[in-house]
């Protein structure tokens, strides 16, 4: 059964018309009354507490109270979608405090949808960084109505069923309450002229230029998010974001291994065995390299400080020079004879050391 709408003034034992500060000061003297610190064990008090609560919670909010004034034996009565009371004060603040989000909501507007398009970006361009354009397919606030989606010279007028609520007559209970307006959609407004353009969308679909900056030091899959830059919202939503994904080509020469960059380096025999300097391309230009007597094919040098840049700042990451030994297919006559003459000498035998 339904049960008799609360008496929240009586409660905390203030007049209909009690100012904020009465309230304030009644619920203080009440809270301290019967908290259950002051009054350990005693159900009684504990509940009595829950009351107090339940009733400062609706009461020092205007909206909450306003309503509970004009509809408080609805909201609580057992007419048709009447909120069934069990007497709980626990629940009051949740009670009207999802009404009003709900409305909140509504009068916020719907968000725009994020969007997400993919940028091809050269290998050079993903370490130096690069500024591009870039076409976007969006909905958009509809250049005739400019969003109102009412033709212009009109405007959307105050919805009859729900009276700009955004939510059901008042006739109904409180859960009837909770529920979008079936005229309006939730808006609070209906168009009665169209756009001829949208056709009281308010939107339209259409492709915008955006300039993006790419900045050094994206991978392949870097997002750069623009925000503000997706589609429009409804209702006067905020529009949504523009992700730009990058999609970086592979380079002829290096191999990305996050801020390093990995690069094969042919050397000859006599160079990994005796030593040598060689000149090597980094992203910066050339540089010499020092590779040390014995290298074997393989070796890893590191050149810090050549590598790509850094996205979030930092630096550079390292160049990896990977010592490659070249083995000739083809010997000259002088090659072929140097060549023996240096087997015949040569007292090392890799394979004992590796098998042994």
């Amino acid at each position: 059964m339904a049960t008799q709408a609360p008496d929240l003034y009586g409660i905390l034992g203030v007049e209909k018309g009690a100012s904020a500060d009465e309230l304030k000061k009644a619920y203080r003297k009440l809270a301290r009354q019967y908290h259950p610190d002051r009054n350990p064990g005693d159900a009684a008090a504990e509940e009595r507490f829950k009351e107090v609560q339940g009733a400062y919670d609706v009461l020092s909010d205007p909206e909450k109270r306003k309503a509970y004034d004009e509809r408080g034996s609805q909201l609580f009565g057992g007419g048709p979608g009447g909120f069934q009371w069990s007497g709980d004060f626990s629940d009051l603040g949740d009670l009207f405090g999802g009404l009003f989000r709900q409305r909140g909501q509504r009068q916020r507007g719907t968000p725009g949808r994020d969007v997400e398009v993919e940028v091809q970006v050269s290998f050079d361009d993903s370490l130096k960084g690069a500024t591009i354009r870039i076409p976007v397919e969006l909905e958009v606030a509809c250049h005739t109505c400019n969003g109102s989606g009412a033709e212009p010279g009109t405007a959307p007028v105050i919805c009859p069923e729900c009276r700009g609520r955004g939510v059901i007559s008042d006739n109904q209970g409180l859960f009837a309450l909770s529920q979008p307006c079936p005229r309006c959609g939730g808006n609070g407004t209906v168009i009665e002229q169209p756009c001829r353009t949208c056709h009281g969308s308010g939107r339209e679909r259409r492709t915008k230029r955006y300039t993006v900056k790419i900045p050094a030091g994206v991978k392949d899959g870097t997002r750069i998010r623009l925000k503000g830059k997706g589609e429009a919202g409804l209702g006067g939503g905020p529009a949504g974001d523009l992700y730009v994904v990058t999609r970086v080509a592979p380079s002829p020469l290096y191999e990305r291994r996050g801020s390093d960059l990995v690069l094969e380096v042919p050397v000859t025999y006599p160079e990994a065995t005796l030593g040598a300097t060689v000149e090597v391309p980094t992203p910066d230009g050339r540089i010499s390299l020092k590779v040390p007597p014995g290298s074997q094919d393989g070796r890893t040098l590191r050149v810090r400080g050549r590598g790509a840049p850094k996205l979030n700042g930092g630096g550079k990451g390292d160049l990896l020079a990977r010592v490659r030994v070249n083995v000739p297919k083809k010997l000259s006559k002088a090659e072929r004879e140097a060549t023996e003459e240096l087997q015949k000498v040569t007292k090392d035998d890799p394979r004992k050391a590796a098998f042994s």
